[in-house]
């Protein structure tokens, strides 16, 4: 199996590229620089996102994804973010959500996810708080785990992917939706990887303190709603007792009214697969009613 399980502590230089702007997208990310780190939470912070995510992408397709699942109402507004042609990130632990927009600018500007989390985290006085996974769209993929987040947590970073978490069972998680999402290459679509991995982590012993939320999200340039932006697949299970079984549900309902385009433009007609009725088929462009 490609990756190291580790808890890393991204180093390197940020590369010359874009710097102008990185000083100020560090200025924004660590914005509280100045400032005292913050006391452990209390009754005033937000819950910390104790989740397992993983970030990937599909070299063969374009597509780029993240899912995640967590003990935590409404994980996808939090976690997941991704821009065709670019990359995706997750932020996790005690979630810095800056760190989405700016991640995914900081690898359209050239740099390496090694250097985006340098910089990300370089003044961010809670650095040892926060957990993120960064992957560009050419496959190269970078992780990192604070010192503060809570046992078990840690990541690995393989060809195409990362996977990370937090509050875990056990190293056995991440170990496991890597080995899952590896199995998958070149034999299904990157959602469907994407949702083996969350459902092996789940199987190994998941978030230790149990399941709320999930989401899948995959981008690909024109592959959205009418072919008028890149948001192919954004499925969100807030509030489940099985969320990832029910994020599976949810999928293969979105893949049938909006199935892979294979040439075809995203949501024209899809013939019925061999032995079953065309009433099982997305046969008309589906618009909102």
């Amino acid at each position: 199996m490609t990756g190291e399980i580790s808890r890393i502590r991204n180093r390197g230089r940020i590369g010359v590229v874009g710097v102008g702007a990185a000083l100020s997208l560090l200025a924004i990310a660590g914005s509280d620089a100045g400032e005292k780190a913050a006391p452990r939470p209390d009754k005033s912070d937000p819950p910390e996102t104790a989740t397992f995510s993983i970030v990937a992408v599909d070299r063969e397709t374009g597509e780029i994804g993240v899912a995640v699942q967590s003990r935590i109402v409404g994980v996808g507004a939090i976690v997941p973010w991704a821009k065709a042609g670019v990359g995706a990130v997750a932020t996790q632990a005690f979630a810095n959500v800056r760190y989405g927009p700016v991640g995914l600018l900081m690898l359209e500007l050239g740099s390496t996810p090694e250097q985006t989390i340098e910089l990300l985290t370089r003044q961010d006085p809670l650095k040892n708080r926060r957990q993120i996974g960064v992957i560009a769209a050419a496959g190269n993929a970078a992780t990192f785990t604070g010192d503060e987040c809570q046992d078990w947590a840690g990541g690995r970073a393989g060809d195409d992917y990362a996977v990370q978490g937090n509050i875990l069972a056990g190293e056995a998680v991440v170990e496991a939706m890597a080995k899952a999402f590896e199995a998958g290459k070149g034999k299904k679509l990157l959602a469907e990887r994407l949702l083996d991995a969350l459902e092996a982590g789940q199987t190994a012993g998941g978030d230790k303190r149990g399941k709320q939320s999930a989401a899948l999200l995959i981008v690909r340039e024109g592959w959205g709603y009418g072919g008028l932006n890149d948001r192919f697949r954004d499925i969100r299970v807030d509030e489940n007792p099985d969320p990832i079984a029910e994020l599976r549900r949810v999928y293969g309902k979105h893949r049938a009214l909006f199935p892979r385009p294979d040439g075809r433009t995203t949501g024209s007609p899809s013939p019925a697969e061999p032995g079953k009725p065309k009433s099982e088929a997305a046969d008309t462009d589906p618009v909102p009613r």
